[in-house]
């Protein structure tokens, strides 16, 4: 059976995200339908059974990964790819999402950093990391250190993005960075931290964050 375009966008958001979640292609892919849970499965049981994705039962719901990503179905990075998911998923509901990478490869891994997303949002670029093991305060400096490192190679565009630490461990921080640093539990929480402000706020690096 030939794919549909739906099947095709499933699998190249598979491939993007690396592994998502039963519920989370439902919402995204079968909102319009009755029961969108329903429809997915039925897609996803005919995907899987036609080779065209690989599942993971280890999880409730179940988990689906694309045909050519390598990951054991059991491994401990299957949550850290769902929390990016989700941070998608909230961003798509805040509105004006322009563009989402996962885990985007600018230098080598030990020159600079890696963030776990690299996005416009609004008209703005954000790097964010999605921190769910606690850090402590030194390591945290070497990751923005990191993100000094890329700033000074000169090989991403001005202005250079807000880096965005998504954690609900809230961590000391210097000001001292050529750009700005945030911290929130989540993407929405952030926005709304947001709205207080004017409706426009330049910040020391020329971006701008619209609030809406």
């Amino acid at each position: 059976m030939s794919l549909t375009n739906r099947d095709k966008q499933i699998i190249k958001a598979l491939d993007k995200f690396r592994v998502m979640d039963r519920d989370s292609i439902a919402e995204l892919f079968f909102a319009g339908l009755k029961n969108p849970k329903y429809a997915a499965n039925n897609v996803l049981l005919r995907l899987l059974r036609d080779g065209k994705i690989q599942r993971s039962t280890a999880f409730i719901p179940y988990c689906y990964f694309g045909p050519n990503v390598q990951i054991k179905q059991q491994s401990q990075k299957i949550g850290h790819f769902l929390a990016i998911l989700n941070v998608y998923t909230e961003m798509l509901k805040l509105g004006d999402l322009e563009s989402f990478l996962v885990e985007p490869k600018f230098l080598r891994k030990s020159e600079c950093c890696e963030p776990d997303i690299f996005a416009h949002f609004r008209r703005t670029p954000f790097f964010i990391e999605v921190q769910k093991t606690v850090y402590s305060v030194k390591q945290m400096q070497e990751k923005l250190e990191r993100y000094v490192l890329l700033y000074e190679s000169g090989i991403i565009e001005k202005p250079f993005p807000h880096v965005l630490i998504l954690s609900d461990q809230r961590y000391a921080i210097d000001e001292n960075y050529p750009f700005k640093v945030f911290q929130s539990e989540s993407f929405t929480l952030f926005v709304a931290s947001l709205k207080s402000a004017p409706v426009s706020k330049p910040s020391e690096s020329g971006v701008r964050i619209v609030v809406k």
